[in-house]
């Protein structure tokens, strides 16, 4: 009987194979910069499958997000808050423009800056990518309490904010 017929043979070959293989990465996994790109890496790759069906990348999302909950944001305040490139995020506006999911309108306090809104079918977008993260997000800390996840995400933001 070959392994691929007796499941029992096959699992304890596949955990030889893993013990011998695996590294000592005690060092890296002491790292905080090492263990936030593991858990992005995962998280990252599962949010790209679930977003491509909106056609939307990161941050476009983050983009699109900011824009529903701050109807009227302008460019610079996008870029501050998302800490991009004013000529990224130029490009970023018109595809997004083009794709009919925002449009520019005078800003409603500064008469020299423009405010980015969603249109109709950007809201409708936002609404819908937002509900699909929150899901993604939902599953991926699946092993975390909830009080564990606040945690992680007030521990990650002590770094960045």
């Amino acid at each position: 009987m070959s392994q691929a017929e007796h499941p029992a043979a096959a699992a304890a070959a596949a955990s030889r194979h893993d013990r011998t293989d695996r590294l000592d990465s005690r060092v890296l996994e002491e790292l905080v910069g090492y263990n936030t790109r593991r858990a992005w890496s995962m998280i990252s790759a599962v949010f790209s499958e679930r977003m491509a069906p909106y056609g939307l990348k990161q941050v476009d999302f983050s983009v699109l997000s900011l824009l529903g909950h701050n109807p009227g944001a302008t460019s610079r305040q996008l870029c501050s808050t998302l800490d991009i490139l004013p000529p990224n995020l130029v490009s970023l506006v018109a595809t997004m423009d083009s794709r009919g999911l925002i449009e520019r309108r005078p800003h409603p306090r500064d008469g020299r800056a423009v405010g980015l809104y969603l249109t109709p079918a950007g809201e409708k977008l936002v609404h819908e990518a937002e509900q699909a993260v929150v899901q993604l997000e939902l599953e991926a800390s699946a092993r975390l309490t909830p009080r564990e996840r606040d945690t992680l995400i007030k521990l990650l933001q002590k770094i960045y904010l």
